[in-house]
């Protein structure tokens, strides 16, 4: 659908009429998706250094972004709490965690290289103030919007401040210090048999990769450059899994330059067999904004639509995802992807005109459009001979799944509440105040009986 403009180069309209343009438009009127927005402001406050790229106050131009449009009357929105340490422990090495909590910028002055090497810190993966605490806190977004997708408040979960997909069990990776793609998966494989995972950043997701490489319990699928040196240097196609987990690990490398067109073709020629064939009850999709044209680190030719269209293709399984966020160095852009990717999931359509009471407006200059032309910036590297070929290897190896992979789910594991132990004291001690007074009634009433 396309949204009506508000005005034209030959029509304006007084403030009062501007007042009541609707910001966003149903696609249709039978939508009844679920969707949850966990969102904890907190995390935008915390700085990797003046020069680093990744910039975390592009979560608050997003959220901006999502209020201005009104995005938040179509969700459940939620404040999550920090992961607790138990459970950041799940996938990570109890050695590592403890580092990151008593670190501090003064501590690592202090420290060996060979320490520093051992946790892989240095330009790349700096420590700042803080950086406990922000792993925590979009780490614990990602996990509870995990347990509303498994609880079936939500079918569609959505945290842009999650999506960290390099870190590894022992160490910080590309930008990333905890993983909680891998986190959230381990909590949604104690109830679903299967989940996919699909990654459309421009960097291969190796963390994730790495961590179910064995399994054919997790699929992982990545689209990402790749010419054996751009970073993380993983991603080949010829990366299929090992063990149980052969050819469940799916992996789409690209050159400079892809477009829109060539992107959306190639994403949709494989991912509907791989949904089809795979039949994962839920999937995890991880929508980093470096993928973009024009993006500070990136090197392809897309456009928000684009990107949007290959969330939206996935949506239209009808099967309960988790979105989530990740890389994205152009802060403006990053944002505007985000929150039009929020509208794809709620089924509703957004004026291009970004609305000007924005507090952080300025930021989309000189514009002030949610979809800026992005591409064109590079040469298109991907020849439709090598983009076919990449399709016929996949395919190919698609052919090795027989069959979806059959897990006997005997009992749901009790911790699902995603409450801490402190909190789960407090509730059990209110339950005993409650019984303790429920008993004291009983023997009023039993008292009250016997002088009657």
């Amino acid at each position: 659908m396309e949204v009506p403009k508000s005005e034209t180069e030959t029509f304006t309209v007084d403030k009062t009429t501007e007042s009541h343009i609707p910001l966003y438009y149903p696609n249709s009127t039978t939508n009844k998706t679920n969707v949850s927005y966990h969102y904890n402001p907190e995390v935008n406050k915390f700085h990797y250094g003046a020069l680093h790229p990744m910039k975390p106050f592009r979560l608050l131009l997003t959220d901006h972004l999502i209020i201005s449009y009104k995005l938040y009357e179509k969700m459940d929105l939620y404040t999550p709490r920090q992961a607790s340490k138990s459970e950041l422990l799940e996938f990570h090495s109890e050695d590592y965690i403890n580092f990151l909590q008593t670190i501090t910028p003064d501590k690592v002055k202090t420290l060996t290289s060979d320490t520093l090497a051992q946790f892989n810190i240095g330009d790349d993966c700096p420590i700042f103030d803080g950086i406990y605490d922000y792993s925590a806190l979009y780490t614990g977004a990602s996990l509870d919007a995990s347990r509303k997708l498994i609880s079936g408040m939500s079918d569609i979960a959505i945290n842009w401040s999650g999506g960290l997909h390099h870190a590894k069990k022992f160490e910080p990776s590309g930008f990333c210090y905890v993983n909680d793609i891998v986190l959230s998966i381990l909590n949604l494989l104690r109830v679903h048999s299967r989940v996919m995972y699909i990654d459309i950043d421009l960097h291969h997701g190796d963390g994730v990769q790495e961590a179910f490489y064995n399994t054919d319990r997790v699929m992982t699928v990545s689209f990402h450059k790749y010419n054996g040196e751009f970073f993380p240097g993983t991603g080949s196609v010829d990366e299929v899994g090992i063990g149980r987990g052969e050819n469940y690990a799916i992996n789409v490398p690209l050159r400079d330059g892809i477009d829109d067109e060539s992107y959306i073709r190639l994403f949709k020629s494989i991912m509907e067999p791989l949904i089809v064939k795979f039949q994962p009850s839920c999937i995890v999709q991880q929508c980093g904004a470096d993928s973009l044209g024009y993006d500070r680190l990136g090197c392809f030719n897309l456009n928000i639509r684009a990107h949007g269209e290959c969330v939206k293709f996935i949506k239209s399984f009808n099967i309960p995802m988790l979105v989530v966020g990740g890389g994205g160095y152009t802060p403006r852009n990053v944002s505007r992807l985000w929150c039009y990717e929020t509208s794809v999931l709620n089924d509703v359509s957004l004026n291009h005109k970004i609305p000007n009471y924005l507090p952080s407006y300025d930021w989309f200059g000189p514009d002030y459009s949610l979809h800026p032309q992005l591409d064109g910036r590079i040469d298109n590297k991907n020849s439709k001979k090598y983009l076919q070929s990449v399709q016929t290897k996949i395919l190919e190896q698609i052919r090795y799944l027989n069959h979806a992979p059959s897990v006997q789910m005997y009992e749901i594991p009790p911790d699902l509440t995603g409450l801490t132990e402190e909190e789960d004291k407090l509730i059990n001690e209110l339950n005993e105040d409650l019984r303790r007074e429920e008993n004291l009634m009983k023997d009023d009433l039993k008292t009250g009986e016997l002088m009657t």
